[in-house]
């Protein structure tokens, strides 16, 4: 999810709608049904991402958070679905290896909370990591990162096992072991909050040790959350910019919503938080 804010206009007010038929096909393909989330129609702004169009997988789209209904009392907390730019995870994942990670890349386990349709996971499992997991709470996005994980791993991009989970994060179990926890501000303080108290919880008691959870945090929208929650210290907080290719993407992206909704700048808000015991933070 990029840094939604209101916005009176996008691009100065000059919005384009593009409807050329390599729109209309990525359109269609995000699902496999005829009934598309709203957001995913190219009359609704539908854009696809060059990433899609390279590696031939759907990850495009801007889903707004009162359309990502599930059923789920955290429902009304998502904020919305965009996936992350690709060279600001990149940067991230270098600066993460830059602070001095307890292991090797290849003993921690890559969890993405708000997964959405499995962006950041396809790009996660480029590296070594012991295992990729995405946890998404809605059951058509958790679909369509299946089946991108499926065509990831038919190209052979895969360096790491992929799997996603349909289900609630703050009820999602951590696996043991080194872990590094991504977020693309998936959802309101208040679920964070629930997560990070049940996470800490959770460490404590399995007595983890210091530098074996890391956190890295996207459009780090709550960070005030994080800063309250003792047990984690702040390893990096800043702008991570995108590269050329993604802030003119995403710009042409958001340009085309039909209300102007949504704006982003050419880089994201980021922290990487780690765990430092019960004691400290």
């Amino acid at each position: 999810m990029d840094r939604w804010f209101k916005s009176w206009c996008v691009g100065c007010g000059k919005v384009q709608t593009v409807n050329s038929d390599r729109q209309q096909k990525a359109s269609k393909a995000v699902s496999g049904t005829r009934r598309l989330l709203p957001g995913m129609k190219v009359g609704e702004g539908f854009t696809p991402h060059p990433f899609d169009l390279e590696f031939g997988v759907r990850t495009s789209g801007l889903i707004a958070g009162r359309h990502l209904k599930s059923g789920h009392r955290h429902d009304r907390q998502s904020t919305a679905y965009y996936g992350v730019a690709p060279s600001v995870f990149q940067s991230m994942v270098v600066r993460w290896r830059r602070t001095k990670p307890v292991g090797p890349i290849d003993v921690f386990t890559f969890v993405d909370l708000g997964a959405g349709m499995g962006r950041a996971v396809l790009l996660a499992s480029e590296y070594p990591f012991r295992e990729v997991v995405g946890v998404e709470l809605h059951q058509t996005l958790a679909g369509i990162a299946r089946k991108n994980a499926a065509r990831w791993r038919a190209q052979g991009r895969a360096k790491a096992p992929m799997r996603v989970v349909c289900k609630d994060a703050v009820e999602f179990g951590f696996p043991s072991g080194p872990c590094v926890l991504f977020l693309f501000n998936p959802f309101g303080a208040p679920v964070l909050r629930l997560l990070l108290k049940k996470l800490a919880s959770g460490l404590t008691k399995r007595a983890v040790k210091a530098g074996e959870v890391d956190i890295l945090y996207v459009n780090n929208e709550h960070e005030g959350v994080l800063e309250r929650q003792p047990g984690f210290i702040r390893l990096f907080h800043g702008e991570v910019r995108r590269s050329r290719a993604d802030a003119i993407a995403d710009h042409k992206i958001l340009a085309n919503q039909p209300d102007g909704e949504y704006a982003t700048t050419n880089w994201e808000d980021c922290s990487i938080w780690r765990w430092s015991g019960p004691n400290k933070g």
